[in-house]
């Protein structure tokens, strides 16, 4: 293997949304490093991987970070994956990919499923220059995050918990204005797929009657005065 570090990107829901070579490198490390290993261990199964499989997050990679880089350093390959998606992208995998960098570890990042770009080209706003921000801050900072995306002229991707969804929308509608167009994308690629599209006001009356279930996308038009 030509590298001692690989970031596989894994399905965001259907389990076939992984790639050839993402099974194959993950089939030929020396261990796994998940997010979380009960979910990871379902997707491993699935394509009969058995590796030694350990658990690397948010709340643990400052810890592991340096004895990690020292096995790699010392011959062994591992591969970093997420619960879903492409690692690092609003998940844990920044730090040791940084890391590694630092003691000249080889990196490999291969390409796969994400969340983000699914949900951008469907909302039908212009995908040619966007942004991405990520989860907001829950409390502090939250007001003056949004009231920056105010006068965005290019189109936002966001991820959103479903539990803070109608509260997102509604400081939407107050903030950016109720005329505000938004695409709302959940559980992609799963079952249950939807996307709506419409006025941020139009939309937040559809999820209060329907309820909301499953991984939110958010993407919001850019702020058409500026396009001009």
């Amino acid at each position: 293997m030509s590298a001692s570090l690989y970031i596989v990107p894994t399905p965001i829901g259907n389990l076939g949304d992984i790639t050839y070579r993402a099974v194959e490198v993950l089939k030929a490390v020396d261990f796994i490093l998940a997010e979380d290993t009960r979910t990871s261990s379902v997707l491993l199964r699935h394509y009969n991987i058995s590796k030694p499989l350990s658990s690397f997050h948010a709340h643990n990679e400052h810890k592991r970070v340096a004895n990690l880089v020292e096995r790699m350093k010392a011959g062994e390959v591992a591969a970093l994956i997420s619960d879903a998606g492409m690692p690092g992208i609003s998940d844990p995998g920044f730090l040791l990919v940084r890391e590694c960098l630092n003691n000249n570890v080889q990196i490999d990042c291969l390409p796969g499923a994400s969340a983000i770009l699914p949900a951008l080209i469907k909302s039908g706003f212009p995908p040619d220059k966007f942004v991405f921000e990520g989860f907001l801050p829950h409390k502090k900072g939250r007001k003056t995050r949004i009231e920056g995306l105010a006068e965005e002229a290019r189109t936002i991707v966001l991820y959103e918990s479903p539990h803070r969804l109608l509260k997102l929308l509604g400081e939407l509608s107050e903030l950016l204005g109720p005329e505000r167009r938004v695409s709302v994308s959940r559980e992609l690629t799963k079952l249950h797929e939807e996307t709506y599209t419409g006025e941020v006001s139009v939309v937040l009356t559809y999820f209060e009657e329907k309820g909301v279930k499953g991984e939110i996308v958010i993407v919001i038009e850019g702020c058409k005065q500026k396009r001009k």
